[in-house]
């Protein structure tokens, strides 16, 4: 099949102006480092996190050098502490905390009858239990800081917080070697749910998307190119999304426009069954 081109980068709109948000695993490649940019073409004060640290760095001051508002901490998501200082760090900066995107996550290929315990676990501490640390701080922030909610900060016109986690089409359908990453993405979609019937009642929402294949430089080392030749032709316009769609699809959700949606796992592909 022939693949469709992409379209044109998208300028912003200053659909988050003013509001303050924290991405994990944003070090410049893949999806959180596009969101990171989006949000802040889009108005953001932008809080970038990332386990590697040097990456991380070199990629604030590329943001730096072309916006205002960004800042970095290092944070291994599988760390609770690590966790919770990145949240009063997003906090004590800026006073406030809006957005949180919590976009880490560890894939791999690995048949289940030769998976062993330590890959099985690393998956899913990484992917699942980090979404679960970083969304249960986000709302902690949320509900003692009344930025997220609660009928005072309602009542004073204050925005409600906004959670979108990265999760995948594999969380609902099956792919030969991914049975601890599609575990993980599936446990995302489910803690999503739950996580927003909780959060409504102090004004918080809390959303997933779902991409099926987004090309980056550290997908290229881990997926052999037969296989992604193969995961490129099964989707509709025959090409692999850029980042930066998944991107734009996150900054609807953490915005206005999305202001009735919660709960929700929206698929970024034709491959969500």
């Amino acid at each position: 099949m022939t693949g469709v081109e992409s379209p044109e980068y998208v300028p912003g709109h200053g659909l988050l102006k003013g509001r303050t948000a924290v991405v994990t695993a944003a070090a410049g490649a893949g999806i959180g480092g596009a969101t990171a940019r989006r949000f802040l073409e889009e108005g953001a004060r932008v809080l970038i996190s990332d386990a590697h640290a040097r990456r991380l760095k070199e990629y604030e001051a590329e943001l730096a050098g072309e916006f205002e508002g960004v800042s970095a901490l290092a944070c291994d998501v599988t760390d609770e502490g690590q966790v919770q200082a990145l949240f009063d760090a997003a906090v004590r900066q800026h006073g406030r905390l809006d957005i949180v995107v919590n976009n880490a996550g560890l894939g791999g290929t690995s048949a289940l009858v030769d998976m062993s315990d330590e890959q099985w676990s690393r998956v899913l501490d990484v992917t699942l239990n980090g979404t679960f640390r970083c969304t249960r701080a986000a709302l902690r922030a949320f509900r003692e800081g009344g930025h997220g909610g609660g009928s005072e900060g309602r009542h004073e016109g204050r925005r409600g917080g906004v959670i979108v986690n990265n999760a995948s089409v594999v969380g609902w359908r099956a792919q030969a070697g991914q049975a601890h990453y599609a575990a993980a993405k599936a446990g995302v979609m489910a803690l999503t749910r739950c996580a927003a019937i909780e959060a409504a009642g102090f004004g918080v929402r809390v959303n997933a998307v779902s991409p099926s294949l987004a090309m980056h430089p550290h997908l290229v080392k881990v997926t052999s190119p037969e296989l992604l030749e193969e995961l490129t032709e099964r989707e509709a316009f025959g090409r692999y999304a850029e980042p930066w769609e998944v991107a734009n699809v996150i900054v609807f959700l953490a915005s206005d426009y999305s202001s009735y949606m919660t709960g929700e796992a929206v698929s970024v592909s034709s491959q969500h069954a």
